[in-house]
């Protein structure tokens, strides 16, 4: 059984494909079931995110799998196959095995090593699994991804570098004042940027947020969004002067904080410390107020200046990350390819099973008056010649699997203990067909 991916995301297509093509929560346990039905879908699970909509699936035939899932994103979404075709990727066994590993560890996010895809992923399989559409194929793999993106990030530290001007900004204040609960925040501005600078102070635990806004219906809009409070222009001086924190990033051409009203304010403060964060292009803050004693200032360069930083240290982690994924790969395929031979190596100890009773039978027939004991002991006898005899052959066969004739070693053991192994010609085919797409294109 293999596993496949198809899908696309915030690189192969536009919004408004992504949005047509996403799976609204009400819609997933049913979505799950349909694609459950789909010929040659033996488990699946669909990862639906705003830069993203994947299938994941477990086919005993990759080529029919694959057809499924394109008519069932089709189908689905009211989307021609043709249309669709120009957006959809499609990555097979080792390719879909891989793909997985890196979008788990967000080195296939829009940001680079980002976190929440790893809860996204997380949900996306605990859906499928409440739906009862997975099967052990899928189990393993999902388990085993949600493993590789928690080490990921645990040996590189890939998360721990903030690559936005908004979220850096955040950082900044966490780093001069610790935990932000509890201290007074005034965003200055109620811009894009200003909202996002908002939405990363509430995830850092920042309470006490103030909004202030040259239009007082946009302060209270934004302050609504992250439970603070808009407060008039006119009466920012007053709030200057209480505040422990300031982000300003207002439209403004011309400084809106100059080194003598600062002065006047800091005279109010007592000279407590506080810090300031000009965010804005042009720059809302006076250069020369940073050097008014206990006021810290960062412009949008010196947060330019550690995000570039930031970049680089997570380009570095991030190749760091591949070498761990190309490890996991290797574990995960040496168990995968273990699995194609199973029902050969079970059929194998059946056979011998088989042999053992049928033998051990005709030879007590000829014994009459044995003890339990000795009749204990003539069938523990017969039982470890079979395990011993199968012993070195089913390792060998185990150790096959992981070569690119793997599948032939299985065949050959078929055909030489002339075993029974059900359906299992349909799936020497399938095996066939995977290997000449490429499944084994690692060294051996």
């Amino acid at each position: 059984m293999f596993p496949v991916a198809i899908g696309l995301n915030h690189r192969t297509a536009p919004v408004e494909i992504r949005e047509r093509m996403s799976f609204h929560p009400s819609q997933m346990l049913k979505a799950l079931k349909e694609l459950k039905e789909c010929p040659g879908i033996q488990g699946a699970v669909i990862l639906s995110t705003c830069n993203r909509t994947e299938v994941y699936a477990a086919t005993m035939d990759v080529e029919t799998g694959i057809r499924s899932i394109k008519d069932f994103f089709s189908n689905h979404h009211g989307i021609e196959e043709k249309i669709l075709e120009q957006y959809l990727y499609s990555h097979t066994l080792y390719d879909a095995v891989r793909h997985l590993f890196r979008v788990v560890s967000g080195l296939d996010s829009l940001v680079r090593g980002e976190t929440q895809i790893l809860g996204q992923v997380s949900n996306a399989y605990q859906q499928a699994s409440d739906a009862g559409v997975t099967n052990k194929v899928i189990n393993v793999f999902f388990q085993t991804a949600l493993a590789v993106g928690k080490r990921v990030r645990t040996d590189t530290m890939i998360d721990q570098h903030p690559v936005s001007i908004s979220y850096t900004a955040v950082e900044l204040a966490k780093q001069q004042f610790g935990e932000l609960e509890g201290k007074g925040i005034l965003i200055m501005g109620a811009g894009e940027m200003s909202t996002l600078t908002a939405k990363h102070l509430v995830s850092a635990g920042a309470t006490t947020v103030l909004v202030s806004n040259r239009s007082y219906d946009k302060a209270v809009i934004l302050a609504q969004e992250c439970a603070g409070r808009a407060v008039r222009l006119d009466d920012v001086d007053q709030y200057l002067a209480e505040v422990d924190i300031v982000i300003s990033a207002t439209a403004s051409k011309h400084f809106v904080l100059m080194p003598e009203r600062m002065q006047e304010i800091m005279k109010i403060r007592k000279n407590r410390p506080i810090l300031l964060i000009d965010i804005a292009v042009p720059r809302d803050i006076h250069p020369e107020v940073g050097n008014i004693p206990e006021i810290t200032l960062f412009d949008i360069d010196d947060l330019r200046g550690v995000v570039d930083r930031h970049h680089q240290e997570r380009e570095l982690a991030a190749i760091k990350a591949e070498k761990i994924i190309d490890e996991e790969m290797e574990l995960f395929l040496k168990w995968h390819n273990t699995q194609s031979v199973v029902p050969t190596i079970l059929a194998l100890q059946k056979k011998g099973e088989q042999i053992r009773d049928l033998q051990v039978e005709r030879a007590l027939e000829h014994f009459s008056g044995l003890t339990p004991k000795q009749e204990k002991v003539i069938r523990s006898m017969a039982n470890s010649i079979v395990n011993h005899l199968l012993h070195i052959p089913i390792i060998n066969l185990k150790e096959y699997a992981n070569t690119s004739q793997g599948h032939l070693y299985a065949e050959v053991f078929q055909n030489i203990f002339d075993l029974n192994v059900g359906d299992e010609g349909a799936r020497r085919n399938m095996t066939k067909k995977s290997h000449a797409q490429g499944y084994h294109r690692r060294a051996e």
